[in-house]
């Protein structure tokens, strides 16, 4: 069985926003809609210290569908249009919803809205249209700082893949595509301690967040 999904290593993630931007370029996302919002969490004291700085942590944390195991938006649709693919993703099927909304109301995360001009529900797709040719999510392509990771949860997030990084300057962006690097290559190395799940309500959200040596708040 397959379950795709990302892994963000919030201690590389620099709030750059590209991912949003990349989101809302490649899929046509209106103007003040988001399907990825990025967070600021912080700065808040560290554990024992003065809470001045520099006793302060601080991190960004990109919010979007979780792409679930369970999803709750999947259960309430009385019309089916939120259905959940062999891929393990989570998608829209807009000529079945009828923007009744039920979906964004039991959605835990908020990641739902609904498109005022088209009357239908919006969210990540995981860009279906990309992963289902082998291609990477756009706001993976796009993470500057080499923060975000795609792959398949069955397989471990240790085989999650991104664009692998060059300094050869004469690299065309298509051969840069279609290179690749996995997170067990490129980052810091991490204990399953380290990564974890926005708060799971029986959903199981497949969304996954790497954070080393600061506090996770991302269940409150």
């Amino acid at each position: 069985m397959t379950q795709y999904g990302i892994v963000t290593d919030l201690n590389r993630c620099v709030g750059c926003l590209a991912c949003s931007t990349a989101c809302k370029t490649v899929n046509g996302v209106r103007p003040g809609d988001f399907w990825i919002k990025t967070l600021r969490i912080g700065p808040t004291p560290k554990a024992g210290g003065s809470g001045q700085w520099p006793d302060v942590e601080m991190y960004f944390l990109p919010i979007q569908c979780q792409h679930c195991e369970n999803p709750e938006c999947v259960k309430v649709c009385p019309t089916q249009a939120s259905h959940k693919l062999e891929d393990g993703t989570v998608q829209i099927d807009k000529s079945k919803c009828i923007g009744c909304q039920f979906c964004v109301m039991a959605c835990p995360y908020g990641v739902r809205y609904l498109n005022d001009e088209e009357r239908v529900v919006e969210k990540c797709t995981l860009c279906e249209q990309r992963i289902s040719q082998g291609e990477l999510p756009q706001c993976v392509m796009q993470c500057g700082s080499r923060a975000r990771f795609f792959g398949d949860v069955e397989k471990g997030i240790a085989t999650f893949e991104a664009p692998a990084p060059t300094h050869d300057l004469s690299t065309s962006y298509e051969d840069m595509q279609e290179s690749r690097t996995t997170a067990k290559e490129w980052l810091e190395e991490w204990s399953d301690s380290d990564v974890y799940h926005l708060t799971d309500v029986g959903n199981g959200p497949q969304i996954a967040y790497i954070l080393r040596n600061r506090t996770w708040q991302g269940k409150e």
